[in-house]
């Protein structure tokens, strides 16, 4: 049996709040839990009123308080945006609040316009050509491997999972040279996939901290009664995705019955491309589609995204999800 994960974009509905998408969070976490998932993770993302995850350690935080065996932690932290050594103090005061449980996974997209980078002070772009650099001084301000000038309290000598993320080629390469586990983001960002993970393979160096190469794919995850159902509940995601992709984010939106039927073409060809990393449907059918991805991928591990209107089907999703893998 593949191991499953979890991913929560943290999504804030309309007419919804901030405080409700946490609790809802939290719910889903204490679930994952209790069904048997490795890992929770909450994902970086600044300035999108419909996501809540952009102070992602203090989620982390709060998801860990309601928890007590399943790893937690960033799925993933975008490192340009930020200075290593703060990150390394973050993420090893969670590790002394939770200690074992914690997952650092780094990517390199800003993912941000000039807007943002004027609110951060920093020059994302300039950044994240250093992101290589900042990956091993934040490592060695957690492990202490190399003899920094200076060491991060609480940080120094913690148990952080460190994960290389990616959705091309670049992430593949460098969790390969440092020996790291390697997470892509198939669910929304299909294109490389294969090709990623063989050169992953292919050119992995062991380290002290990863011996052997090992993979983690995200899928778009939707288990209900019916297909039916689950195309309807997944629809709400599908427009979160269009709006996005179309320069139109906002809050999580309620689901639309057919809601592909009347897409534009270009939308509609989106959709059914990011579908090779999807499974939606009844347990059955997640069982299948899961099964044929493993198979296609040879993951260790597969990371379920997907956000549902009503939290609740979500929680009744990550079950079901659950008993079409163990059965």
């Amino acid at each position: 049996m593949v191991h499953l994960s979890v991913l929560d974009l943290v999504p804030v509905r309309e007419g919804g709040t901030l405080g409700e998408a946490y609790d809802a969070a939290k719910d889903l976490a204490r679930t994952a839990e209790t069904c048997g998932y490795n890992r929770f993770w909450v994902a970086e993302h600044h300035a999108m009123e419909g996501i809540g995850g952009a102070a992602t350690s203090v989620v982390i935080s709060a998801i860990g308080h309601v928890t007590s065996t399943i790893r937690i932690g960033a799925g993933g932290i975008m490192l340009p945006n930020h200075n290593p050594f703060v990150i390394a103090e973050q993420f090893g005061t969670l590790d002394a609040l939770f200690p074992g449980r914690i997952d650092l996974g780094l990517g390199r997209a800003p993912g941000a316009g000039p807007e943002l980078q004027q609110a951060l002070r920093k020059n994302l772009h300039q950044a994240a050509e250093y992101f290589p650099q900042d990956v091993i001084e934040l490592r060695a301000l957690l492990t202490g491997d190399i003899d920094l000038p200076i060491k991060a309290t609480p940080g120094i000598g913690s148990n952080v999972e460190m994960w290389m993320l990616g959705s091309s080629l670049f992430g593949a390469q460098l969790a390969a040279k440092l020996g790291m586990p390697y997470a892509f983001a198939s669910h929304f960002a299909p294109d490389h996939l294969d090709t990623a993970l063989e050169l992953y393979r292919r050119d992995f160096e062991p380290s002290d901290y990863c011996e052997k190469p090992h993979v983690m794919a995200a899928m778009m995850v939707l288990a209900a009664d019916t297909d039916e159902e689950a195309e309807y509940l997944a629809s709400s995601q599908g427009q979160a995705f269009v709006r996005l992709r179309t320069g139109e984010p906002g809050k999580l939106p309620p689901p639309i019955r057919d809601y592909r039927k009347g897409l534009p073409a270009p939308a509609k060809a989106m959709l059914d491309h990011m579908g090779q990393a999807h499974a939606v449907g009844t347990v059955d059918t997640v069982r299948e589609k899961i099964t044929a991805f493993v198979e296609r991928t040879g993951a260790d591990e597969i990371i379920v995204a997907g956000s549902t209107f009503d939290p609740a089907a979500r929680t009744r999703s990550l079950e079901r999800t659950m008993e079409a893998v163990a059965s």
